[in-house]
């Protein structure tokens, strides 16, 4: 029996692992993070194996992925000892705690999930039926609130270099996992109750939950303009966020979605597109799973999109 029967009726017509992949590979591949391929041709699809280490005890996972989008297959239940070992000897101190196959695992999954073996090692991931869960305890934009004292973030696009991130963490003590650890900046957010928008009065912004699915920045931009044109929860004036306001949404405790973000905010934006362009080239991105900023393309598909606008 090979892994496609043991998949069940929800397996994809073929499942041809791609050994080559790495966790790593596949930001540079699919997400633009620089890399050695680039993924055109939207009927493309690429199976490999990976270690998930952000859960106790790590896991093996199967994955399926395109230009716009990712899934786990499932689960494999291989020896825990071997995961282990293989996180062990690539190290624990990995930014994303995904981790690749060793040789030993590799030969392991072609004896006993690629080529034979029980079918039980194999736990199909089950279709998300339920709608994500955007439900929160913020404050209402009328209810009473405590003394606040606003920052001026800046709201034009700009050209930022990479020397000038660190400064600008220090100037509002912002967070960032790799670059500001200690940062300590909170903002204060309320629930508009309008299911759509959320308010941040110490930035002075108000932020759609949401947002778009991965893609370039043309075209995150032309989703900006039709959200104006069709006036998004009742505003023609929503726009891309700066540095400065996209990291005052950043904050050192994980939330149940896994992002360093409150979760009013959908997770189906772990990672978005900021107004601001790269000096010498590239655009600004903020990551709420890894909880930092990085720069890259804005092609091929680039970023994810969610809009704000100035209160």
């Amino acid at each position: 029996m090979g892994l496609r029967d043991k998949l069940g009726a929800d397996a994809p017509e073929s499942v041809d692992i791609d050994w080559r992949i790495t966790p790593a590979d596949a930001f540079g591949i699919f997400e633009s993070w620089g890399g050695k391929l680039r993924v055109r041709n939207k009927r493309e699809r690429y199976y490999y194996f990976y270690i998930d280490a952000w859960v106790e005890p790590a896991r093996l996972l199967l994955m399926e992925r395109g230009v716009k989008f990712a899934r786990v297959l499932a689960r494999i239940d291989a020896p825990q000892a071997m995961i282990d070992a293989c996180v062990a000897d690539q190290g624990k101190g990995m930014l994303d705690k995904s981790y690749t196959v060793d040789e030993p695992l590799k030969q392991w999954l072609i004896a006993n999930v690629l080529e034979g073996g029980d079918p039980a090692l194999v736990i199909p991931s089950l279709p998300e039926e339920i709608r994500e869960s955007l439900a929160t305890d913020l404050p209402g934009k009328d209810d009473p609130r405590p003394a606040l004292t606003p920052v001026a973030l800046r709201r034009a696009p700009a050209f930022v270099g990479e020397e000038e991130v660190a400064p600008l963490l220090a100037k509002f003590d912002f967070y960032d996992s790799q670059r500001r650890p200690e940062g300590k900046f909170k903002g204060y957010l309320v629930d508009n109750r309008d299911d759509l928008t959320v308010s941040d009065l110490v930035g002075g912004v108000m932020w759609q939950r949401g947002g778009c699915d991965i893609t370039t920045y043309r075209h995150v931009n032309a989703y900006i303009e039709q959200l104006n044109r069709e006036k998004f929860a009742g505003f023609d004036d929503w726009r891309l966020p700066t540095l400065e306001e996209g990291l005052a949404l950043l904050g050192p405790e994980r939330n149940g979605k896994g992002l360093l973000i409150d979760p009013a905010f959908s997770k189906e934006q772990p990672f978005i597109f900021l107004a601001d362009e790269r000096k010498p080239g590239g655009y600004w991105f903020i990551d709420f799973k890894q909880g930092t900023v990085f720069w890259a393309s804005g092609t091929i598909p680039g970023g994810f999109g969610r809009a704000c606008r100035t209160l």
